[in-house]
């Protein structure tokens, strides 16, 4: 389990085609930490380490086709920033909302707007079951738990702060981009009950 609250950034160093399989190499801060079989949030995306060298500050993990079609990993290529976290350590703090890795969709950036102290971002994503936000309530963008507002069926805003944008990719985003989601899961139990 992870929270959503963004540990590091990495850079994607390298990416290789095996079949249907991608692997990712990425550099990050605290590569001498990780061990093989650690599940990592990449961009919020759950993956395991499968390789770790210490001395050249990298791990790599693996995207399977699935993973790929339904995030935005396919368009990944090497100097891409991605926002890192490592699992919920037993006792933790507890600071952002549950989130699994497991991204539902990707939504796309339709605008950003500087408000001199903050900025606003606004997404568009395909409605359907479970896929669904409330105002005041939880999303996790890229694996960074926020607050959403403006809540449609089919998009939502949120107001990023400069700590925030400063140490996660949302610095990197433009209108167009695509973003992973992951809905409060919460919200998705809640829906399904709901449609039975």
């Amino acid at each position: 389990m992870f929270t959503g609250i963004i540990e590091a950034l990495g850079t994607i160093r390298d990416v290789r085609r095996e079949g249907t399989n991608v692997h990712f190499t990425v550099a990050t801060p605290f590569a001498q930490e990780l061990k093989i079989d650690q599940s990592v949030a990449h961009d919020g995306v759950c993956l395991t380490v499968v390789a770790v060298d210490a001395a050249a500050g990298t791990h790599t993990v693996t995207a399977i086709d699935e993973t790929l079609r339904k995030t935005n990993l396919r368009t990944w290529t090497p100097g891409r920033r991605v926002n890192l976290e490592r699992c919920l350590a037993a006792g933790g703090r507890f600071d952002g909302h549950i989130v699994q890795g497991h991204v539902d969709l990707t939504a796309t950036c339709e605008a950003v707007e500087d408000q001199q102290g903050s900025w606003l971002y606004r997404f568009r994503h395909e409605p359907g079951p479970g896929r669904v936000t409330v105002e005041k309530g939880s999303i996790c963008i890229n694996g960074t738990s926020l607050t959403c507002f403006n809540s449609t069926d089919d998009g939502f805003s949120v107001a990023i702060i400069p700590y925030t944008y400063e140490h996660t990719t949302f610095q990197d985003l433009r209108p167009g981009d695509p973003v992973n989601l992951e809905f409060d899961i919460v919200g998705k139990y809640v829906a399904k009950l709901l449609g039975r």
